[in-house]
């Protein structure tokens, strides 16, 4: 079932110049994309692809200067939809902080819920269930500005499940983590999508986060260059590199194999599968 659909999406910012004031720049360009219900979906492109601007469509944040955005059937930008498609799609934005708003962390989580005029009783089920979703519920009661930066970004992920939406945007949500900050981050998307259903897009410049999502989908220039499952996306090394693009670790390294005489018709994605193959071979 499709959920999230752009027809023909373009946008353009507006930049001020001392010569030619508002300028328009084209970040968008003629964009056409699906997004089932369900799906994790991964959104990749160097800096300037025109990723981060894709995202901040999905809820409303920014409309269209061409084409259109529906969620679940309705246009981003007729503005009796917003409040609507807002229940519908939360978004986790790069920098934690900036989506913690209270001193204690099952208070920050029921900030949305409260705002959404949700009764308390089901205001507690709903934090409660969130920071569970999340491996955070025994941190309910401290302060989030004492977590590490993978557990700020947990909680902030809490603080959009409690509303309760059918979709979760996550705009590179492990750009200023560290290793076991980004797999914390990972997982917990993962398992809301596994166990709960819920429609996940991860927008990120990590080939590595994106082994284990249903689709991934390559931009860059504002349009989509390529797109496909993981493995079909990275078997196109070379079409990847030409865009600025990396592939993870173990396709780079089993490329490489193969460059120098190592039979080889499906590049692994991920580590488990590099060590399986490699141990095939050397057995």
């Amino acid at each position: 079932m499709e959920f999230i659909k752009a027809e023909n999406l373009t946008f353009s910012y507006d930049v001020e110049d001392n010569q030619q004031p508002n300028i328009p720049v084209k970040v968008i360009n003629d964009l056409n994309l699906s997004v089932k219900k369900g799906e994790f979906l991964a959104v990749i492109g160097h800096n300037g692809s025109g990723k981060s601007t894709l995202s901040k469509h999905f809820n409303g944040i920014l409309l269209p200067t061409g084409g259109q955005i529906l969620v679940d059937g309705m246009s981003t930008s007729e503005e009796d939809n917003v409040y609507k498609i807002r229940r519908k799609v939360g978004l986790v934005l790069q920098n934690p902080d900036n989506q913690l708003v209270a001193s204690i962390i099952e208070e920050d989580v029921a900030f949305g819920p409260e705002n959404l005029g949700i009764e308390p009783e089901r205001i507690r089920e709903l934090v409660d269930s969130a920071l569970k979703a999340v491996d955070m519920y025994e941190y309910r009661t401290h302060s989030p500005h004492k977590l590490s930066g993978g557990q700020k970004q947990r909680i902030a992920i809490a603080g959009i499940l409690a509303m309760e939406p059918d979709c979760i945007v996550l705009d590179e949500p492990t750009s200023m983590l560290d290793p076991k900050g980004r797999e914390e981050v990972i997982r917990a998307v993962t398992k809301l999508n596994k166990e709960r259903g819920i429609t996940v897009i991860l927008i990120t410049h990590n080939m590595d986060e994106t082994v284990d999502c249903d689709r991934v989908v390559v931009m860059d220039k504002g349009e989509i260059l390529t797109e496909g499952t993981p493995h079909e996306v990275f078997a196109k090394v070379e079409l990847l590199k030409k865009h600025r693009l990396d592939v993870p670790q173990a396709t780079e390294l089993c490329k490489r194999l193969r460059d120098f005489g190592l039979p080889m018709e499906t590049l692994p994605i991920d580590t488990d599968e590099c060590i399986k193959f490699l141990e095939e071979v050397l057995s």
